[in-house]
């Protein structure tokens, strides 16, 4: 390896990429609508000429001119390979030190979004890598994804292909996250599990906006962090594109970042050799800081990071309802294919307060394969919160950890040789989280000796595959009290060694110890409490359980995790205790449950808890939400609104389009369908696009949201006569000639699609007068426009200007990474769209 490069990688030196590909054929006179990289193929003299003025500004690395060389987007135009061999071939002779392979996004939605499975896109990305590697470059730079399955997908295709060095970028919005609403925090302890060399942030925006994001990087990873800005914010001049950040002010922000500890840079959109000559001067004899992270358990969603530190009490709950056994209904479910189900079981667990969720499908009369990717993605579509496969088939938990847009836990291995043989090189693999249970051949142990020693031996295992202490978690195992008292302290105490002895951290499924007796979720209440005195950290229970739920937040104060007891007094300062004689809501003991743990609703009127036990863990009826008076349906995520009664809205909210067609279909009986839709699914979708402004949900489920809503107006328009069409409006959409990047267009076509609009998509590269065509043969109100490339957004202000001259009463939104609101202005649009949310709301004004 070149001492240059394995010096970064060691975090002992600096390395130093080249700047924007783009500009650089910009200034040559890029045609716009030309692929870039097949100029490697038909001027390859301008490809070498634009790396070598980069290798004379101080480039360590030149990136490669393959940024979208897929079979995908070269559509036959040329073979992967050959594209891969030309551009090489360029950086070789431009005398570069070390040349990367770059690979952008395939430029087509991975499911749940879109219809690009994972191993279709992994196989996009193993023939770029094959091809790289084949034609001589010395590592890759994987980068501007959006997307964390997709990255994940070219990051595996990479590594299980080739051997050479992996650099992962993402691109973030202004709000800190990317596109799918992924944070720094979680793209970073995400790659980082993965294996890759070094990892960051490209494009987005300007080095001083990226510097705190990358900060918040730094802070959970020890591996190199690379980013590579903007030169700022784009504008137009003389008809092209150009940056606002001159060199010397761009380096002076970079020198803020090499302060915080990145170790590897470069420069996107907008910069040039001389911004990479300014930051070259800037690294000279310089090497980066000696930095440490706070060591932690970390699981990750694609929206959400849980952290559990090493040296720090904090506790995370696990979910436990998403298990077949002993629940009809979910057995049903499974067995039928509704899935939906499965998805409100996790909704609405992450309202009740769990901040993981236990996803076991295992009956033997299905398909576990196949049945755990399908929850696994349906629930990633749904909820934010991290997922752990709980299986006993090792071809399923692979087939779920691979195909996991995060960081999961498996749940789980034991001490049985066999067991840790096949399970923990699949969580060495993936980079995921393992549970150990302290059981082997014998069976588990009577004592805490016992099972500390198998625990050790987990622990010892899962070293010798490269998994570290700070990837595992305990599981003690709690035994029935009703058999035999003493294995409940027995337990606690294999708590307290493994802990203490093996720096790990601790799991328990808690509702096993109440087994055979009367008021189990008192029971099982009292002895969590016991169980985190003695150092649980990550217990697996029903959070509908308010017996449970009261411990954990009691706790949280205790050991000083919810800061101020703020969340603890927003909860319970109108509390009243039902033990106390006479308060109000107070009910009588109800009979001993048949099973487990659940707990009950508050009483909506008093704010007091119905005595807990009113039902049993496993029970298939829905508790209360945590913040709520509403009372949930059977299965349903949410507390539903006044006069929503068949909850359409609470299953528009929660995207649950099978539910929401069918409460469609009871309501049509008694209620007029446009009183349906602007009484129940515009208010819904109202609430779906507030909550995506206020960050609380994300791309994922704001378009699951909105195929609910399209289910539902697939019914009504069932039971309407053809004449009373229920679409709101009719809408064009384009990429602007030159531009093959429709992504975005492509969300923003499916969001107004479910919103009710018709909407009529062009396509991409599409030519102005093709715009203005349909417009005028279809009397078209509101355009939307895209554009990616910083080359292309001349051919929007074309378009713009035609329609505005040939079709005066049309409106145009448009958006695209290298638009600003200033910009979209400067080019004539009516209207800017910085999301697909976005898009919706304008359309909703156009259209009233």
């Amino acid at each position: 390896m070149d001492t240059t490069l394995q010096r970064a990688l060691a975090g002992t030196g600096h390395l130093l990429f080249d700047g924007g590909m783009g500009t650089m054929l910009q200034a040559r006179g890029l045609a716009a609508g030309e692929l870039p990289e097949l100029l490697c193929l038909t001027h390859p003299e301008q490809i070498t000429a634009i790396h070598q003025a980069y290798v004379q500004a101080g480039s360590d690395v030149i990136t490669t001119n393959t940024f979208g060389a897929n079979r995908l987007k070269l559509a036959g135009r040329a073979q992967v390979r050959d594209v891969f061999r030309a551009a090489v071939a360029c950086a070789c002779q431009s005398g570069a030190r070390l040349v990367a392979a770059d690979i952008g996004p395939i430029g087509a939605l991975l499911r749940p979004l879109g219809t690009l499975s994972f191993d279709e896109a992994y196989d996009l990305f193993a023939e770029q890598a094959r091809a790289a590697q084949d034609a001589g470059a010395d590592l890759f730079i994987i980068e501007t994804m959006t997307d964390l399955l997709e990255i994940k997908a070219a990051v595996l295709a990479c590594r299980e292909q080739t051997d050479l060095p992996i650099f992962a970028t993402m691109t973030f919005e202004a709000d800190g996250r990317t596109f799918l609403g992924t944070p720094p925090e979680v793209a970073a302890v995400t790659l980082d599990a993965l294996g890759v060399d070094a990892l960051g942030i490209n494009c987005s925006q300007g080095p001083a906006e990226l510097r705190p994001l990358a900060r918040r990087m730094l802070a959970v990873t020890e591996k190199p962090v690379i980013v590579q800005a903007n030169a700022g914010l784009p504008h137009v001049e003389d008809g092209c594109t150009v940056f606002d950040i001159e060199p010397a002010a761009y380096a002076q922000a970079v020198a803020g970042m090499v302060e915080d500890g990145v170790g590897i840079l470069g420069g996107c959109c907008g910069t040039d050799p001389r911004h990479v000559e300014r930051m070259a001067e800037l690294l000279r004899d310089h090497a980066p800081a000696p930095r440490t992270i706070e060591a932690a358990l970390t699981v990750t969603s694609a929206q959400r990071l849980v952290s559990l530190p090493c040296d720090a009490s904090r506790i995370a709950v696990i979910g436990e309802r998403i298990n077949p056994t002993g629940k009809r209904l979910l057995k049903e479910a499974l067995r039928s294919g509704d899935y939906d189900y499965v998805v409100s079981q996790g909704i609405a667990q992450q309202e009740e307060g769990a901040d993981i969720l236990d996803v076991n499908v295992g009956l033997p009369d299905i398909d576990e394969v196949t049945a755990i990717q399908i929850a696994g993605e349906r629930l990633s579509g749904a909820v934010t919160l991290p997922l752990q496969f709980d299986s006993t088939v090792p071809a399923a938990l692979e087939a779920a950890v691979r195909r996991y847009a995060g960081k999961p836990i498996i749940n789980s291995v034991n001490g049985k040789r066999e067991v840790l043989d096949e399970i923990l090189p699949i969580a060495a693999r993936y980079g995921a989280n393992v549970i150990g249970l302290t059981l082997d051949e014998e069976g588990i142990p009577t004592t805490a000796e016992g099972r500390f020693a198998i625990a050790e031996r987990i622990v010892h295992a899962a070293a010798e595959h490269g998994i570290p202490a700070t990837r595992i978690l305990i599981d003690c195992l709690a035994m029935t009290a009703s058999t035999d008292q003493r294995q409940a302290g027995e337990t606690l105490r294999a708590i307290r060694m493994v802990k203490r002895r093996l720096g790990v951290k601790c799991t328990l499924g808690v509702s096993n110890i109440s087994f055979g007796l009367p008021q189990r979720p008192l029971l099982n209440s009292t002895y969590l409490a016991a169980a985190f005195g003695a150092g649980l950290d990550a217990p697996i229970l029903n959070p509908g359980s308010e017996r449970y739920m009261d411990v954990v937040r009691s706790y949280r104060v205790l050991n000083g995790e919810d800061s101020g007891a703020a969340g603890y007094i927003e909860r319970y300062a109108t509390w009243r205790d039902p033990y106390t004689t006479g308060a109000p809501g107070a009910v009588p003991v109800p009979a001993a449950p048949d099973a487990g743990s659940t707990g009950a609703s508050r009483s909506a009127a008093a704010g007091a808890p119905v005595a807990d036990g009113a039902r049993a863990a496993g029970s298939e009826k829905g508790t209360r939400g945590p913040s709520s008076g509403g009372t949930w349906q059977a299965g349903a995520a949410g507390p539903s609104r006044p006069g929503d009664d068949h909850g359409i809205e609470n299953f528009v909210l929660t995207g649950r389009k099978g539910e929401a067609a069918r409460a469609t279909r009871e309501l049509l009986s008694t209620v007029d369908p446009l009183e349906l839709i602007d009484g129940h699914i515009i208010p819904a979708l109202d609430e779906v696009g507030a909550r995506f402004d206020r960050g609380t949900l994300f791309l994922p489920q704001l378009m699951a949201s909105a195929e609910a809503a399209r289910a539902s107006f697939d019914v009504i328009k069932e039971h309407m006569p053809a004449s009373d069409g229920l679409s709101k409006g009719t809408i064009c959409v384009a990429t602007v000639k030159g531009d093959i990047h429709d992504i975005g267009k492509n969300i923003v076509k499916m969001l107004l699609d479910n919103y009710g609009y018709h909407v009529i998509d062009l396509g991409r590269d599409v030519d102005p007068h093709v715009v203005l065509k349909t417009v005028q043969e279809r009397h078209i109100r509101l355009v939307g426009l895209s554009a990616l490339m910083t080359t292309t957004v001349a051919n929007m202000a074309q378009t713009i200007e035609l329609l505005h001259r040939e079709a005066p009463g049309t409106l145009v939104m448009v958006g695209g990474a290298v638009l600003t609101p200033e910009y979209a202005q400067q080019i004539g649009a009516d209207f800017y769209a910085k999301d697909a949310a976005e898009s919706a709301r304008i359309a909703a004004r156009v259209f009233g």
